[in-house]
């Protein structure tokens, strides 16, 4: 009887339970994506999806449809020249067969004595990328800037430049940018299909004064943008090279103690028969283990740091939590962050000033850090940009976008000077970067000091100890 009572009551239960699935259907709906609960790997799919699906991603204008399809297969040449003072000149060319090198090494004024493809077993040694330094790349810009507004083809400037430079791998890298320039294609091409090697910035850069006619100016911003990133990752290597030195030292000195002068007074200690205290049993247990086991430590030490260091490059989500654990510590987070803000908005302003579209922009930005949360970041906005948000509302509640930052985009948008804003942004994370780095070269010497203070007194207090107890004995 129960049972019959409560079946209608059961069918409006089942009925309400139903009736709000489908509400929750409708409403899911209507519920707008949020990039921002995306990470990783699924970031990464979401926005191949709307990079295929929205039109924001194929118009490709601003930085030139010609795109490098690699279909031509390169054969690697050794070659022996003679140029005009008489000197012998060896190299490598790729090119697509030796007709191709002949000519060119022709056409460059050099007299061919030999020219061989490369063996199979003829391979380089290259600890590198592939990529030009910064420094080398900031000087051959103002070189190259300065020939072209003197007047001279951007052939003959190239020439020139491959003539000045004595570094086998800078010249490889010229003549094949010349011998495309020879062919006829276009400079950015030129620099393009050298892969790696010039960054992604210079090559969108060349592509827009390509149609606006004002390399060599374009070259000069270049020129100065890739000084001053030189210059922060200089800071940023200092503030975090020193410390590491000065800790390395730190260990080493206090190693030294344990293992070679701590062992001197066990002895004298054992032969007068003096009752240790705790502090000296921890020490000379300390110096008995590191003697017997100092090689085994070392190799585990080693084994750490290799393991640490091919996690870091090889795993993503491992380099990303170590990134945030950086990130947020109370010194060496705010330098990170500064450094990669004042990066970030530098690079941006200039594309901003040569016309490139923001979602190209946030593109290339994604190319020049290297840092997975502000890659997350660059992704994130590209999808909300697609979607038609705003600039300044993909970047609201990025928990590693400074708020000052964020205020001045929502400022640009509003002013119309976005690209200016932008400078402003850079120029003020960069002194705070500056004055970062400062800050922490100048708390690191006495905080080291104290450390060793501590570990050196704490040796020395485990041997003054017995001390006092034999001279009590006498």
């Amino acid at each position: 009887m129960k049972d019959v009572l409560r079946f209608p009551l059961r069918i409006l239960t089942l009925a309400g339970e139903g009736l709000s699935y489908l509400k929750s259907l409708f409403s899911k709906k209507q519920v707008e994506f949020d990039p921002n609960r995306l990470e990783g790997v699924a970031l990464d799919k979401e926005l191949e999806r709307v990079k295929e699906q929205s039109s924001e991603f194929k118009r490709g204008a601003n930085v030139g449809e010609k795109k490098v399809d690699g279909k031509e297969k390169l054969t690697s040449f050794r070659y022996t020249v003679k140029n005009s003072m008489g000197d012998t000149v060896k190299g490598i060319f790729d090119a697509v067969d030796v007709t191709a090198v002949r000519v060119f090494l022709t056409n460059e004024g050099y007299e061919i004595v030999d020219i061989v493809p490369r063996g199979k077993f003829d391979i380089d040694i290259s600890l590198g990328s592939g990529k030009i330094k910064t420094g080398d790349l900031s000087f051959a810009l103002i070189q190259l800037s300065t020939y072209i507004k003197a007047g001279i083809p951007l052939i003959d400037s190239m020439r020139i430049l491959t003539k000045q430079t004595s570094n086998a791998n800078l010249k490889r890298i010229y003549d094949k940018v010349i011998y495309e320039l020879v062919i006829g294609e276009p400079f950015s091409v030129a620099l393009e299909k050298q892969g790696n090697a010039f960054p992604s910035i210079l090559i969108n850069m060349v592509k827009t004064s390509e149609m606006t006619g004002d390399l060599a100016g374009t070259l000069d911003e270049m020129a100065d943008y890739f000084t001053d990133t030189e210059k922060t990752r200089k800071e940023m290597m200092s503030a975090l090279i020193y410390p590491a030195v000065i800790f390395v030292l730190c260990i080493g000195a206090v190693f030294f103690l344990v293992m070679f002068v701590v062992p001197q007074f066990v002895d004298m200690f054992s032969s007068q028969g003096a009752e240790l205290p705790a502090i000296t049993k921890f020490v000379i247990g300390a110096s008995e283990f590191l003697q017997k086991y100092w090689l085994f430590l070392i190799v585990g030490v080693l084994v750490v740091i290799f393991t640490f260091s091919w996690l870091y490059k090889n795993i993503r989500s491992f380099r990303r939590a170590m990134q945030v654990f950086i990130m947020k510590m109370p010194a060496f987070g705010n330098t990170i962050i500064y450094g990669q803000i004042a990066t970030i908005t530098r690079t941006f302003a200039s594309l901003l000033n040569h016309g490139v579209f923001i979602t190209d922009s946030m593109e290339v930005l994604s190319n020049v850090t290297e840092n997975e949360i502000y890659k997350e970041i660059l992704s994130r906005t590209l999808i909300g940009l697609s979607k038609g948000a705003k600039l300044s509302d993909t970047f609201k509640g990025e928990w590693a976008f400074p708020v000052v930052a964020y205020e001045m985009i929502v400022t640009g948008e509003s002013t119309g000077q976005l690209a200016l804003m932008m400078q402003k942004v850079s120029e003020h994370f960069g002194n705070l970067h500056h004055n970062a780095v400062t800050v922490i070269k100048s708390l690191i010497e006495p905080v080291v000091i104290i450390f060793l203070a501590v570990a050196v007194g704490f040796i020395l207090m485990s041997i003054i100890l017995p001390m006092f107890d034999l001279y009590g004995q006498i």
